[in-house]
């Protein structure tokens, strides 16, 4: 896998098709990356008395696929298959 952590990618595929972020988690054994801003999504969460967390509704960023982002070209602005330099 040739994204790592930090990198800023440009989202090339699905409903955040154009968007751009920065890898904050890789996973190289399911190919998935985690992109600050990107794939977010709504998760209820019960509320957990034994540490004080209350229950209802957090946003958080979900996986996604790394064949769906590509490398952000600074000088560009626009997604290219080489690491920029």
């Amino acid at each position: 896998m040739k994204l790592k952590k930090g990198d800023q990618v440009v989202v090339i595929a699905g409903k955040d098709k154009g968007k751009t972020g920065t890898i904050t988690k890789v996973s190289p054994s399911t190919n998935k990356v985690v992109v600050a801003g990107i794939n977010v999504i709504k998760k209820a969460t019960k509320p957990n008395p034994q540490t004080g967390e209350g229950g209802g509704l957090i946003e958080k960023e979900a996986p996604i696929h790394a064949s769906n982002v590509m490398f952000l070209d600074p000088a560009t602005g626009k997604g290219t298959r080489k690491r920029p330099q």
